[in-house]
């Protein structure tokens, strides 16, 4: 005598059956169609698309300045292997371009003195220009990883861009540096840095999942792999597997 089927595969392999669940009042087809139909119908085995929730990414925001050795280290050696390595429900990056700068207003007008210099100040207003024409992260960071990587983070955009966003116009972005949007986009930068608690004391400076803490600006510099991967509450990624030598930690001070 063969094995009698359970009734809710009954119903999936012979749906035109009146097979009746108690409290299952939906055909099989919207079985899959909520966790609660599944359960009331007994399928929840074979619904894929529910047997794993979706967990919350790992938050990471960097508040850097685009010529400091140190920013531009993590960004190259951590951040940027870790996005490449990492599916993107995993992390979310914020980048905030503008680290130990100083601003004030002159004839009512927000003026920046940056820690390396005029040209570090236009590297920040560039990338902070960047981000606001192209909005989409995974359209901005290759260039951005583009221009910290070469010999200038100032003179590299027009070649960077063609490598990685040909579709972004040189000359809207340049507008916006030589205008009163870079300068807004600047100050909002400048909010953001200054609204930090605790505090900044230097750059990279590293927040994760909105808290800053000693440990996590050391873990994170030596290898943000492996603390993302530690902190993802969902099913590790093939990423994780991954064992990158641990990196020594460089910061740039005030």
């Amino acid at each position: 005598m063969a094995p009698a089927l359970p009734l809710a595969l009954l119903a999936l392999l012979a749906p035109g059956l009146a097979v009746a669940l108690p409290g299952c009042d939906y055909p099989a087809h919207l079985w899959c169609s909520s966790r609660e139909i599944a359960v009331a119908c007994q399928a929840e085995s074979r619904c894929a698309n529910l047997s794993h929730p979706t967990a919350p990414p790992v938050e990471v925001s960097l508040y850097y300045e685009s010529l400091c050795p140190a920013c531009r280290g993590f960004m190259i050696e951590q951040l940027f292997t870790t996005w490449l390595l990492l599916p993107s429900e995993t992390m979310n990056i914020t980048l905030v371009p503008y680290g130990n700068a100083q601003e004030k207003k002159v004839g009512g007008k927000w003026q920046f003195q940056c820690q390396h210099g005029s040209a570090e100040c236009l590297g920040n207003m560039i990338q902070a220009c960047l981000m606001h024409e192209a909005e989409d992260f995974t359209t901005y960071f290759p260039v951005i990883f583009c221009m910290e990587s070469g010999t200038s983070a100032t003179k590299n955009l027009e070649a960077c861009l063609q490598v990685y966003a040909p579709q972004l116009d040189a000359g809207r972005i340049t507008a916006c540096v030589q205008g009163d949007l870079g300068t807004a986009l600047m100050h909002r930068n400048a909010q953001l840095t200054e609204a930090l608690d605790p505090p900044h004391q230097y750059v990279p400076w590293i927040v994760v999942n909105g808290k800053h803490t000693d440990e996590l600006q050391e873990q994170a510099q030596r290898s943000l792999l492996r603390l993302v991967c530690q902190l993802y509450q969902g099913e590790k990624p093939e990423g994780c597997q991954s064992t990158a030598a641990p990196k020594p930690r460089a910061v740039c001070k005030h």
